[in-house]
């Protein structure tokens, strides 16, 4: 199973959940050399489960999604970037690579490619982002992602958010 990139204690906006009105929106942070955005859309359909997150805050987030709900696939290490969106298939249920049964996990599948990757120094220079958790809260592995956040990063990365929500 992938490993994922550990995280630190989160600020009071990465755990606020928004309110369902439709998909809530997220950023799952990966090292590409332990599972990358390739080897995520080599799961297809089936998906793959989101183990070893070992932060509550990131835990959290997790227990709080749904079916459907989607995320940005970013990849940390060199090139701190997100490369892919995923959604969410299988909603929280135990990691099976946790042995004290404290942690959760879901399951993601590979949804589209990035056109052009969103860097974080990208994410950064951009004051429409300047709140969004990947900015403030860098170490965070699972994090929500507002409507307003989504939607622009994906016209950054050359994404019709609304002909992707209806993929």
């Amino acid at each position: 199973m992938p490993r994922k990139t550990k995280t630190s204690p989160a600020t009071d906006r990465a755990d606020a959940s928004p309110a369902k009105s439709g998909p809530s929106y997220w950023l799952f942070k990966t090292e590409p050399d332990e599972h990358s955005w390739q080897m995520q859309k080599a799961r297809g359909k089936k998906g793959e489960p989101w183990t070893g997150v070992r932060n509550f805050v990131a835990r959290n987030n997790m227990k709080a999604m749904q079916l459907g709900d989607r995320g940005f696939f970013y990849h940390t290490g060199e090139d701190k970037e997100i490369v892919g969106v995923i959604e969410v298939c299988a909603i929280a249920h135990p990691d099976a690579t946790d042995d004290t049964g404290i942690w959760k996990c879901v399951d993601v599948r590979a949804v589209c490619d990035m056109p052009k990757p969103v860097s974080l120094g990208a994410a950064k220079a951009n004051p429409k982002l300047a709140a969004m958790a990947l900015v403030r809260t860098a170490r965070l592995s699972v994090q929500p992602v507002t409507a307003e956040e989504w939607k622009e990063v994906c016209r950054m990365g050359g994404l019709d958010a609304k002909a992707l929500a209806a993929r």
